[in-house]
């Protein structure tokens, strides 16, 4: 059986940065690929990620992915013992993405300044899920199913804007202008959780007449009057 764990390490680098999407993942076969290995192996991930938006995960097979790729299905082996290993992959540089959250948090959060960087961060979620949709919507479907590798991957990507919300909350808390009963980290998980859902039912809200600029002015306040306790 391959380790999927493998070609998973493989995409982020030791200190948990976000690796150049050429890094040297190795082969079914543990080799390591030289540079037009590397480009084949890129053609049939940006392929997966494209059918995925265009069907079900579970009609996706890996003969039309290499068709689709201009190759064959045995060099799709070469590279992913699956279509689910080639789409862990995917799974895993999204995570890797989601770091970049994180700097949205990083501003002034008091009075108008505040607001305004609530609205960059609510905007950058929105933009994280809209490039990124067809593998997200992979992960949220397998996370739902209890797969753990899916599931893990989620809990991560989220982790580090969760934190960094929840440090921001934890200064206006010992401002005293957030309740002291008030759970920093609980209250950060509940913003992002509220984030990430709106994200990925974004259209259902348009199909009810919602356009995105108001989504982005109610999740801008909320997240900001959340945060900072304060009303503007």
């Amino acid at each position: 059986m391959v380790d999927d764990d493998r070609h998973l390490r493989a995409v982020t680098d030791p200190g948990g940065g976000q690796a150049d999407p050429a890094a040297e993942l190795p082969a079914v076969d543990g080799r390591v690929p030289g540079r037009r290995g590397q480009a084949t192996r890129r053609k049939l991930l940006d392929c997966t990620k494209e059918m995925l938006d265009q069907g079900s995960y579970r009609d996706l097979k890996v003969v039309d992915i290499a068709r689709r790729a201009g190759t064959s299905p045995a060099t799709f082996y070469q590279y992913f013992p699956d279509v689910e290993a080639a789409v862990l992959v995917l799974a895993e540089e999204v995570a890797v993405r989601a770091t970049q959250l994180t700097e949205l948090v990083d501003g002034e959060w008091k009075g108008r300044g505040g607001v305004d960087t609530a609205r960059r961060l609510v905007r950058g979620f929105l933009d994280y899920w809209e490039d990124n949709r067809p593998v997200l919507r992979v992960v949220e479907l397998a996370t739902e199913e209890g797969d753990l590798r899916f599931r893990n991957l989620r809990v991560r990507s989220l982790n580090a804007v969760t934190r960094a919300l929840s440090e921001v909350v934890g200064q206006f808390q010992r401002n005293a202008s957030v309740p002291s009963e008030i759970d920093p980290m609980a209250t950060a998980g509940v913003l992002v959780a509220m984030l990430a859902h709106t994200a990925a039912h974004r259209y259902g809200f348009e199909f009810w007449g919602i356009r995105r600029d108001a989504l982005e002015a109610s999740l801008s306040r909320t997240v900001y009057w959340t945060v900072t306790g304060q009303k503007q």
